[in-house]
């Protein structure tokens, strides 16, 4: 269970999803410049885009949880500064791109027989 009222640090760059909490950890010391220890919530998704993994710290140990979309992709939100490696989100907007929601609308690719 993911607490309310957190930071929420996405990762803009796709992520490895064979990594674990050391080295999500490392990403997070190094690319958002914060401590992973800190009571926030730090997303990485995967190149493809249909695989998350969210990292927290509980108080007492770390938390990595992982999650595969059958269908769709996560769709991350934009820099707001060139050259951003990751953004802080609110709740809500955690919300629409754990759920897989595509915010964009998305035109039809023609087909080529």
């Amino acid at each position: 269970m993911i607490a309310h009222g957190i930071p929420i640090y996405v990762a803009l760059e796709p992520v490895d999803m064979r990594f674990g909490y050391e080295r999500l950890g490392g990403f997070v010391r190094e690319k958002m410049q914060t401590e992973p220890r800190s009571r926030a919530l730090f997303v990485f998704v995967g190149k493809r885009g249909h695989t998350m993994k969210a990292l927290t710290w509980d108080g007492t140990g770390v938390i990595v949880s992982h999650k595969k979309l059958h269908a769709g992709k996560f769709e991350l939100p934009k820099a707001t500064r060139a050259g951003d490696q990751h953004v802080i989100v609110s709740d809500a907007i955690f919300e629409v791109i754990y759920k897989g929601v595509s915010v964009t609308p998305r035109t039809p690719r023609r087909r080529v027989h």
